[in-house]
């Protein structure tokens, strides 16, 4: 299932498909399309959203983070 990276649950992993925003500073960083990654804390009230790509953890914006589709489930 395709879902919005800031909406996917603390603790769940998915796999990066869509980055509809400006991705060479994301690239730069190791978040790339078909990366694997798990949700490690959001934030309340548009605090960052921190992700885990192997062993580099990665903070964003609650706004980036929406516009980051991640695929969940048994099809990952």
């Amino acid at each position: 299932m395709l879902t919005e990276l800031s909406g996917l649950p603390f603790g769940a992993t998915a796999i990066v498909r869509e980055i509809n925003t400006s991705a060479h500073d994301l690239n730069c960083m190791g978040l790339r399309i078909g990366k694997e990654l798990k949700m490690i804390t959001k934030q309340p009230i548009k605090g960052p959203v921190v992700v885990l790509i192997g062993e580099l953890e990665i903070a964003m914006g609650l706004e980036i983070a929406g516009r980051i589709m991640v695929e969940t489930g048994t099809d990952i």
